[in-house]
Parts: structure tokens; sequence; C-alpha cells
């Protein structure tokens, strides 16, 4: 567990922080500390977010952003800046996601998974990142997936966008590393949350299929991944830079293979 106060005086900018796993990095890194900056395209869930961390005596500023607008993105940024200071983490945790065969996918499907996944990250990580320059000193995680690199079935065009943001981590993090700017990615497995639970294994036989692809034999906590995550942004990890974590339990040692559901049947990744 990271020490009370690891991110004193640090201020993150999250994206996708209205809820699942966005919303547990917000609250955790406020109770550790930092001033976190909420992103996200609902201002209601931002608005339970930020509440959550007030009431808990934390700092958090509400701000709505689609991240497939470069334009929102920079102002966003700008916003941040101007009322904190400073960024020195982002969470690139927004996506979106639905299971398809590659076959059925419309060309505005294929555009609106890339547009969030690898679009929505890059102008993220470019534009906090030209302040983390100027500054001397930043961390950026991205949140991606094994299936990036081992592939799976009617994951093609989430595929294609988790590969592009590894490969952007990477070049990056060999880019920005001599200017102490360290860029990281974090790979998740089935994480156990309700709306895990109703999305990917709404039936007891489709929760066996996939923990028979795990060999730790369970699902992810959703503490577990967040303090993982979080070690990654914390002063513990200033020499990972590049690097892919992943916390799956095993399973992309296993493949991750998983029965492709119905043809049209959509979930987004938590």
């Amino acid at each position: 567990m990271l020490a009370s106060g690891t991110f004193s005086d640090k201020t993150f900018f999250i994206t996708g922080a209205g809820t699942g796993i966005g919303k547990a990095f917000a609250l955790r890194a406020a109770a550790l500390g930092a001033k976190v900056a909420l992103g996200g395209r609902r201002a209601d869930a931002l608005q339970e977010t930020f509440t959550e961390i007030s009431d808990s005596g934390g700092e958090a500023l509400i701000c709505p952003v689609d991240i497939r607008n470069p334009d929102e993105v920079d102002k966003t940024i700008e916003h941040i800046v101007a009322q904190s200071g400073h960024i020195d983490v982002l969470i690139n945790n927004a996506a979106g996601n639905f299971v398809a065969r590659a076959e059925d996918i419309s060309p505005r499907g294929w555009n609106a998974v890339i547009n969030t996944v690898l679009n929505g990250t890059a102008y993220c990580t470019l534009a906090a990142g030209r302040h983390m320059l100027k500054r001397g000193s930043g961390k950026v995680l991205s949140i991606s997936a094994a299936y990036a690199w081992h592939g799976g079935p009617g994951t093609v065009h989430s595929a294609a966008a988790k590969a592009g943001v590894i490969a952007m981590s990477k070049t990056l993090a060999v880019e920005w590393g001599p200017r102490n700017v360290q860029v990281n990615c974090l790979c998740p497995g089935f994480v156990d949350t309700p709306q895990s639970r109703t999305a990917l294994w709404p039936t007891t036989e489709g929760q066996q299929h996939i923990l028979r692809s795990i060999p730790a034999g369970r699902f992810g906590t959703i503490e577990e991944t967040i303090e993982t995550g979080l070690f990654l942004c914390s002063p513990a990890a200033d020499y990972i830079n590049g690097e892919v974590l992943v916390i799956d339990g095993g399973q992309w040692l296993n493949k991750g293979s998983f029965v492709l559901p119905e043809p049209g049947r959509r979930y987004d990744k938590v």
C-alpha cells in the first residue's frame, strides 16, 4: 500500500473519472493527497466523484471534456494549469469498446473506438506532456489491454487502438525520459465490478469460462488494480519508464481466450 501523503502537492488529471476504474483512481489519488482534475463527458457522474472526494476532505476539479476533440482537451489542460499551477500526473483511463466480428464493424464503429482510445489518449498525453516538459517532471499512465499483442476475437478495432497506445507510450518514454517525464502503461485483466458482472459475465456459464482462462482462478479487484497503477505514478517508480505492466492473474500467458458473443453485442470496457 502506498503511504499516506504520497501525492501531496501533486495534481492529477484522470479521464473517465466519473465511473468504474477511473473513479476509483480519482478517489484513491485524492486520499493520498493529490488534487484531482476529473475528466469525462458526463458532468453528473463527475459531480458524484467530486462530492465523494470533497466529503472525504480531498481536493478536486470537475472538468467536462470530450477527449476526442483536441480543442476541448487543450482548453481543459490550460484550465487545470491555471487552477493548480501544474499537472504532475495524467492517467488516460477513458475508453470505448464493443465486441463484434471484424466483418460486421462499420467505418463509423471503427472510428468511434479509435477516436476515443487512441486519438483521445494522444491528445491528452501531448497536451499535458507539454506542461510536464516545461516543468521538468511528470508521469503519464495509460490503460491498455493485453489483447493488444496476443489478439482476441471480436476486438480488432480495440486491439489496434490499444496497440497504438502502447507504441506511442514506448516512443514517448524514449523521447521524454531524458527530460524527466516517465510514460508507462497498465494492462488490467478482468476486474470484478458491478458493471463487468452485468456486461462481461452475465451468466454463471460465462463467468466460469473466463475464470478457467485465468491461472490465478479469480477476477482482479479494483483495489489491487488501482494500487498497482498508482505505484507507477509515484516517486517510487521514477526509474520505471516505457513499461507495460500486466495485472491479470497470468491470463495473457493463457492467451486470454474467450468465446465470441453473439454478433452485435456491445459493452464498455471496465
